[in-house]
């Protein structure tokens, strides 16, 4: 099939809300390590993984395997029966949490890990309230996208209840108008405790956030957020619910979990994406006072599916057996370093941020103004993938580029992808070339 006809019957047959990047989108048709191929032969460095989501590399020998191997015992249990690979690996997640959390509950999704969290946290404490953030994302049900502070994927009003959204630590837009992250004393997590004695009764069931906001563009927290942001919610009763959706499993480089870079420790835990190298497979751990309030009967069909669990399993194998926490770290920093380099080169770029194989590019028209530039973004799109580099892109105004290579990059794939962006910033701001018409992702 050629590139043109996948495209076209993507474009007749699936919803239109499922957008696809470029202006000439493309058919992918396989991937090894760190690149994919589309169906004209064309060979890109994938440099976001499929949403950050392909941690160890496509069609990794070892995750193949384990997945090969499990398909051919038994590929479906439900939650009603016990199987080794579920029980196993909730063992292993048990030992390497942060803090308390030891009881997990497996789904297929990152929005169903969220809302198994939140409600988790309602049931736990008996209360409503949840707090989030601006600029974040947290799934597509009702409600998580109640949850969800962006514009660009609330397409319908909020049907769910008690859902306050505090301001983001989005230091770069400050939005109490500091300088810079040293001077502002923390203010965006102030703002949590104003906005539950403003907006509630006083008592919530849980603060609720990504540890690096996401798809609101890799928006990093500054030193001693989540310390002040937790403390808060507890002080008025309620729970801590980690978002790892996107930053577990190395990805920010030194730790399995983003929020060990913070001195706070969950209630309650989520992740998805990487966690099964490209398998559907997501996680909800909790301490057992959270866990054991959990009313009832709860039922996930493919929750524990073994197959998921042995992916994930066998990819975090991979991790530890090929140091990819350290490598994550040392690459990443390499390649944030790179990204510096190029905001002093490239005018457009008004702010290069991250932590580990989870770094961004900030486009704006003028760094006094700070307006935001998506047309610059579509224009190093298109450039990068016709020089073979395939990105990401996010934030609420569509100007931030995110990138997420794999965990076992190396410094050749980082000079490729910086390279590559070099060129796209180059035509972007000589006026050139066309824009990409793509879509935001989670």
């Amino acid at each position: 099939m050629s590139a043109s006809e996948a495209v076209r019957k993507h474009k007749e047959f699936l919803f239109p809300a499922a957008t696809m990047s470029y202006q000439d989108p493309i058919a992918l048709t396989r991937g090894e390590g760190n690149y994919v191929w589309d169906d004209q032969g064309n060979r890109y460095l994938d440099a976001f993984g499929g949403v950050l989501t392909v941690s160890v590399g496509h069609a990794n020998p070892k995750v193949v395997a384990a997945v090969v191997e499990q398909v051919k015992k038994i590929s479906h249990t439900s939650t009603l029966y016990a199987n080794a690979e579920q029980s196993n690996l909730a063992e292993k997640l048990a030992s390497i949490a942060p803090g308390n959390l030891k009881k997990s509950f497996f789904t297929s999704s990152g929005t169903e890990a969220n809302e198994t969290a939140m409600n988790a946290a309602r049931h736990a404490t008996g209360r409503l309230d949840i707090i989030t953030l601006r600029h974040s994302y947290s799934g597509r049900s009702l409600q998580t996208l109640a949850g969800c502070g962006q514009i660009g994927w609330k397409k319908l009003p909020t049907l769910v209840p008690g859902i306050h959204h505090a301001h983001a630590p989005y230091c770069y837009r400050c939005p109490f108008h500091a300088p810079d992250s040293k001077s502002c004393g923390l203010e965006c997590a102030n703002d949590i405790e104003e906005l539950i004695q403003t907006t509630t009764g006083g008592e919530i069931a849980a603060f609720m956030a990504e540890t690096v906001i996401g798809s609101g563009g890799f928006i990093v927290p500054p030193a001693g957020y989540f310390e002040r942001a937790s403390a808060i919610a507890r002080k008025y009763g309620g729970l801590y619910i980690a978002d790892e959706v996107q930053t577990a499993w190395g990805r920010t480089g030194g730790h399995w979990w983003g929020i060990e870079h913070w001195d706070a420790k969950p209630d309650i835990m989520v992740s998805a994406k990487g966690m099964g190298n490209g398998a559907p497979v997501a996680m909800t751990i909790a301490t057992p006072e959270v866990a054991d309030k959990f009313p009832g009967i709860t039922f996930a069909t493919f929750g524990g599916n073994p197959v998921s669990m042995a992916a994930c399993r066998s990819t975090m194998e991979v991790i530890e057996e090929g140091n990819l926490l350290e490598n994550c770290k040392v690459v990443g920093a390499y390649l944030g370093e790179r990204f510096k380099a190029l905001k002093e080169k490239h005018a457009l770029i008004g702010d290069a941020r991250g932590l580990g194989m989870m770094q961004a590019l900030e486009l704006v028209k003028d760094r006094k103004t700070k307006e935001p530039d998506p047309v610059a973004v579509g224009k190093v799109f298109e450039e990068a993938k016709r020089r073979g580099v395939l990105l990401g892109k996010g934030g609420v105004y569509g100007n931030v580029i995110r990138t997420g290579l794999m965990l076992n990059a190396g410094k050749p794939q980082v000079d490729e992808l910086v390279e590559a962006i070099d060129a796209g910033l180059t035509v972007a701001a000589a006026g050139a070339g066309p824009a990409s018409v793509g879509t935001k992702s989670a």
